[in-house]
C-alpha cells in the first residue's frame, strides 16, 4: 500500500506513514442503499435512506412526511423508490448438529 500524500510504501497495518505522518484511512467498506427487512414501518424505504446517511429513522420518516404533505411529490416518490432501492438480502443461519 501507498501512501496517498507523499506515495511512500506503507507496511501493512501501519496507522501512519513512515516518511510523512499521514494517518492511514481504514479499509474502506462499500455502503450500499439496501431496504432492510427490519425496523421498517411500510417498506423500509426511509430505513434505507437512514442507514445509508446514518441518521436517525424518524428524522427521515418526518421529512417524507412533510414533503408528502407539503410538496405533494413525496408520496410519488416513495413509490418510486420502493421499486428501485433493491431489499437486504436474508441471512440464512446454518446450524450444524453435535458431535
Amino acid at each position: 500500500m501507498y501512501c496517498n500524500q507523499c506515495g511512500a510504501q506503507i507496511g501493512e497495518g501501519a496507522v501512519r506513514c513512515p516518511a510523512c505522518g499521514k494517518m492511514v484511512p481504514a479499509i474502506a467498506v462499500e455502503k450500499r442503499l439496501v431496504r432492510p427487512r427490519h425496523d421498517r414501518k411500510i417498506a423500509g424505504v426511509c430505513a434505507a435512506v437512514a442507514n445509508y446517511f446514518e441518521i436517525d429513522v424518524m428524522l427521515v420518516r418526518l421529512i417524507w412526511l412533510l414533503a408528502v404533505i407539503f410538496a405533494g411529490s413525496g408520496l410519488l416518490a416513495y413509490v418510486i423508490a420502493w421499486i428501485v432501492i433493491p431489499e437486504e438480502p436474508e441471512t440464512v443461519v446454518v446450524m450444524r448438529p453435535q458431535v
